[in-house]
C-alpha cells in the first residue's frame, strides 16, 4: 500500500495540523484507509472493511466509469460556468427529467451545505419573508446560516436559537410525542406547525420557509408518517412561505422505489425548492438547488447576480452524467429496493430474538436500528450502540451510531451493497448482540445488587465520544403516556452491560 506515513506518524501530524474539532471514526482507534472499491475499504495493512455508512460513495468507491468520465474531461478543460459549455446544460437536462416537471430550474453549487444555504436565500427573496421552521435534531450543513437551523449542532454549543428560527417536533412514530398507535400522527404533527405559524404571525413574523430531510439522517434515521408532508406544505404556503426539501443524504434512488426520497409521500406533494449534494458526484464535490420557474425569477429580480467559481464545471457535471449512467446501467435503484427489502426482513428476524433492538425503520438502502435497554420505555441504549459499531468494525463491518441520544445504528451504504453483504453485516450484528445479551443474563444471576447501574465496556476514546454525545434529552420523558403512547411487548432489558 502507498503511504507517505506511518499510522502513528498520521495521527501526530493530524494532532499538530488538522483542528481539533474535526473528529475521526472511532477515536479510540482510527482506522487509516488508503484505498477503496465499490462496497469496500482497505486500511494500510490490506484489511478489508464492508463500507455500510458511505452514502457519498454512492454507486460505489472509486467506480471506474465515474473515473473515466472525470478524466477525459479533466484532460480537455476545466473551467467556470460563465462560458458556454454542453455539459452544464445536458447535466441540468438529465436532472431534471428526474423530477415533478415545475421543478426546473437548477444553481449547482460544490456541497450540500451551499446548495442549503442558496435554497434560504431563494425562499428570503421569494416573499421577502425570513422566518424558517426547522425540524427538532435537523442538520442541514456546516455554514453559519445552516447552523442557525440545525437543532443538531446549535444545541450541542453555545449558541442560542435566533429569534427567525422555530423548531417542530420531530414527526419521529416510535418515540416521539405521537407514537405508532396514535390514531393520526400525521396530523398531529403537522398540527404542532400550524401552532407555531400562528405563534410567530401574533408577533408579527412572517414565514419563509420550512425545511427538511425527506428522511431525517442526523435525527436517527426517522420516516415521517403518510401526509405529514402534504399538511405542512398547505400549511406554509397559507403563510406565504416555501417548503425545500433537502435530499442531500437521501436522494439519487436510495429508497428503491423512487428516485427522489420526497416522491415517497405521493404525488399530491411536490416541493418547492429541493436541495441534493453528497452522492450526486460519487465524492467529487458536486451539489445543486432545483426550484420553480417562479422562485427563480423572483430571486433574478432581486438585481444580484448569483455566480459560483466551481458550481457546475465541465469536470463536476461529466462525473454527476458518469453517475446517472451507472445509476441506470446497473440498475441500483432496483438494487437499493431488492437488497434493502432483504436487508430489513433479516433485521426483523434479529429483532424477533435479541431484546436490545427497539425498532428497524427505513426504506431501500436507508434503514436504522434503534437500540434500547427497556422495550416498555424505550430507553435510549447509547453506551451498547458505541460498544457496538467498535465489534463490528473489528469484524470487518463499518457501522456508525447517530440520533439525538446516539443510539440509533445507521446503515446507508453504497448502492451496490448486495445481498451477500447483507447476510454478512446481520450475521456479524447478530453474534455481538448475542453476547451482549448473555452476558446481561448472567449479571442478573449474580450476587451484584440489582439496582447497581451497568455500562459497557468500551474503549476509552469512545467514552469521552459518550460523555459528549449521550446526554438524554431533557424534553423528552420516556415513560410519560398521554396522547397513546404505545409500549413494547418485549421484556425490558433491565442490567447495563459490562463486557
Amino acid at each position: 500500500m502507498c503511504e507517505l506515513y506511518c499510522k502513528s506518524d498520521t495521527l501526530a501530524l493530524r494532532g499538530k495540523h488538522i483542528g481539533p474539532s474535526c473528529k475521526v471514526f472511532f477515536a479510540a482507534d482510527p482506522i487509516k484507509i488508503v484505498r477503496a472499491q465499490r462496497q469496500y475499504m482497505y486500511d494500510e495493512k490490506g484489511e478489508q472493511y464492508l463500507d455500510c455508512i458511505n452514502n457519498v460513495a454512492h454507486v460505489g468507491h472509486c467506480h471506474p466509469e465515474v473515473v473515466k468520465a472525470a478524466l477525459r474531461q479533466m484532460e480537455l478543460l476545466n473551467t467556470n460556468s460563465r462560458f458556454l459549455h454542453d455539459n452544464i446544460v445536458e447535466y441540468a437536462k438529465r436532472l431534471a427529467a428526474t423530477l415533478p416537471e415545475r421543478l426546473s430550474v437548477c444553481y449547482f453549487t460544490n456541497s450540500g451545505s451551499e446548495a442549503n444555504d442558496l435554497a434560504l436565500r431563494l425562499a428570503r427573496q421569494f416573499r421577502g419573508h425570513q422566518d424558517v421552521i426547522t425540524l427538532d435534531h435537523a442538520y442541514h450543513g456546516h455554514l453559519s446560516s445552516l447552523i442557525e437551523i440545525s437543532p443538531y449542532k446549535f444545541q450541542k454549543g453555545k449558541d442560542v436559537k435566533k429569534e427567525f428560527v422555530h423548531v417542530a417536533p420531530t414527526p419521529d412514530t416510535y418515540r416521539g410525542e405521537y407514537r405508532e398507535c396514535h390514531a393520526d400522527p400525521a396530523s398531529a404533527y403537522a398540527n404542532e406547525v400550524k401552532k407555531i405559524i400562528e405563534e410567530a404571525h401574533k408577533r408579527g413574523r412572517k414565514i419563509a420557509a420550512f425545511i427538511a430531510e425527506s428522511m431525517q439522517s442526523c435525527g436517527g434515521q426517522i420516516i415521517p408518517p403518510a401526509g405529514y408532508f402534504q399538511k405542512v406544505a398547505a400549511y406554509v404556503h397559507e403563510a406565504g412561505g416555501v417548503f425545500i426539501a433537502d435530499e442531500v443524504q437521501v436522494g439519487f434512488g436510495r429508497v428503491g422505489k423512487h428516485f427522489w426520497s420526497f416522491q415517497m409521500h405521493g404525488e399530491d406533494f411536490v416541493p418547492d425548492i429541493v436541495t441534493m449534494g453528497k452522492p450526486m458526484g460519487n465524492g467529487h464535490p458536486m451539489a445543486c438547488v432545483v426550484t420553480t420557474r417562479e422562485i427563480a425569477e423572483a430571486f433574478s429580480n432581486s438585481g444580484m447576480e448569483y455566480f459560483n467559481t466551481y458550481g457546475g464545471n465541465p469536470v463536476s457535471c461529466a462525473v454527476g452524467l458518469a453517475v446517472l449512467d451507472v445509476i441506470e446501467s446497473e440498475d441500483l435503484q432496483g438494487n437499493a429496493m431488492r437488497v434493502g427489502n432483504y436487508l430489513t426482513e433479516l433485521l426483523n428476524k434479529q429483532k424477533a430474538k435479541h431484546t436490545l433492538i427497539g425498532n428497524i425503520r427505513g426504506i431501500g438502502l436507508f434503514i436504522g436500528i434503534d437500540l434500547v435497554t427497556d422495550h416498555e420505555k424505550r430507553t435510549p441504549a447509547t453506551a451498547e450502540a458505541q460498544h457496538i459499531i467498535y465489534k463490528m468494525k473489528e469484524k470487518g463491518v463499518l457501522l456508525s451510531a447517530d440520533g439525538p441520544h446516539r443510539n440509533v445504528l445507521k446503515i446507508k451504504p453504497p448502492m451496490c451493497f448486495t445481498e451477500e453483504d447483507a447476510k454478512f453485516m446481520v450475521d456479524q450484528l447478530d453474534e455481538i448482540l448475542t453476547v451482549l445479551e448473555e452476558t446481561v443474563g448472567a449479571q442478573a444471576e449474580s450476587v451484584i445488587p440489582a439496582n447497581t447501574a451497568r455500562r459497557a465496556k468500551v474503549p476509552k476514546g469512545a467514552q469521552v465520544e459518550l460523555l459528549d454525545n449521550s446526554t438524554t434529552d431533557p424534553r423528552e420523558n420516556p415513560s410519560r403516556k398521554r396522547n397513546g403512547l404505545c409500549a413494547d411487548t418485549h421484556s425490558p432489558l433491565s442490567k447495563r452491560l459490562k463486557t
